[in-house]
């Protein structure tokens, strides 16, 4: 029994299932859509070889050539491509795609942006004014002029699947870091003052021991938020670079930015279906993705969740305010 307690108690402290019972109302709703959302997206792109009726370049049935622009039929429920492929099975890969440059941007920032974050925070000095002032001048980067850039100079502009992927993943990875570094970096100036740091130094703990045994738990609670926000964008930079010309080749795997772009000619002689889906496959996953985020940031504040279980009033709101507070740094400690 005890066992099955810690096992309950430990899963009821992981990232979002842990805000999934702090939320209520609209705000548990908003969670529970987003959550549903994400998951089909992501299921659908781990399982989009036993989904998607044709591979995601393929041309040719067994009937012959699929044709160009054909009109939604049982046999291409959503119609076929000006470049002869089926829409539905490039929307379903779409998101194989957009999954795997989620990863590898995401991924990134983070061990990049939190281990900076972690150094600047805690040793402080002519580093910490070093690694931000290099970080605002990134931040100043727009992300899409950085994507072109490390598009042309990584693949010149067109790319295979991991070229491409790469392309985007490393700009988006160097724009983000600065966010990671950013909030880490002042949680660690904030928690390295507590008294269990204090301790810890009086015990004889070495820098190293303190940094990622005590103060890194400590102040990363809010990164499954900026990774919730930074994944939609993901997918959005990668779509607008194969929009404008410089993301993957269709031979190498299905992209929705690159179907929205071919399919640009089509909207104005009324082919409505090779621009649709896509479209809509990508606005799907960055709704799913954005309500998570905008729900984990509502829970992060302690007012904004301690005004919904007070029914909104301004009074109790200040009032409950106080325990939820406490609530929050009970988690830190």
């Amino acid at each position: 029994m005890a066992g099955k307690g810690k096992a309950r108690a430990f899963f009821g402290r992981l990232p979002v299932v842990h805000q999934l019972r702090q939320s209520i109302g609209l705000q548990r709703g908003m969670l529970v859509a987003g959550l549903v959302i994400t998951a089909l997206f992501i299921l659908c792109a781990i399982f989009a070889p036993y989904i998607a009726p044709y591979w995601f370049n393929q041309l040719r049935g067994p009937d012959g050539l699929f044709g160009s622009q054909q009109p939604p039929s049982p046999e291409h429920l959503l119609g076929t491509t000006v470049g002869g492929y089926d829409v539905l099975s490039r929307a379903i890969w779409g998101a194989q795609t957009a999954l795997l440059v989620i990863i590898i941007a995401v991924l990134l920032s983070v061990f990049a942006g939190v281990a900076l974050g972690l150094i600047s925070g805690y040793i402080g000095g002519w580093l910490d004014r070093v690694l931000v002032v290099i970080s605002d001048a990134i931040y100043a980067f727009p992300t899409l002029l950085l994507a072109i850039v490390a598009a042309i100079a990584i693949s010149g502009g067109q790319s295979g699947l991991w070229g491409g992927l790469l392309a985007a993943g490393i700009s988006i990875t160097v724009v983000f870091i600065p966010q990671y570094l950013r909030v880490v970096r002042a949680e660690v100036v904030r928690i390295k003052s507590e008294a269990f740091v204090e301790a810890a130094l009086v015990m004889g703990a070495s820098t190293w021991r303190i940094m990622f045994r005590h103060v890194f738990r400590n102040s990363t609670r809010t990164l499954p938020l900026i990774m919730t926000l930074n994944a939609s964008e993901a997918v959005l930079t990668l779509a607008a670079l194969g929009f404008l010309g410089f993301g993957i080749e269709p031979t190498s795997a299905a992209e929705w930015g690159y179907d929205l772009r071919k399919s640009m000619s089509d909207v104005t002689s009324g082919i409505w279906w090779t621009a649709i889906p896509p479209g809509v496959a990508m606005l799907i996953a960055v709704l799913g993705v954005t309500l998570v985020g905008e729900s984990l940031n509502d829970l992060a504040d302690p007012r904004l969740r301690a005004r919904r279980r007070a029914g909104g009033t301004a009074a109790d709101a200040v009032a409950a305010s106080q325990p939820a507070a406490r609530e929050e740094m009970g988690e830190v400690i």
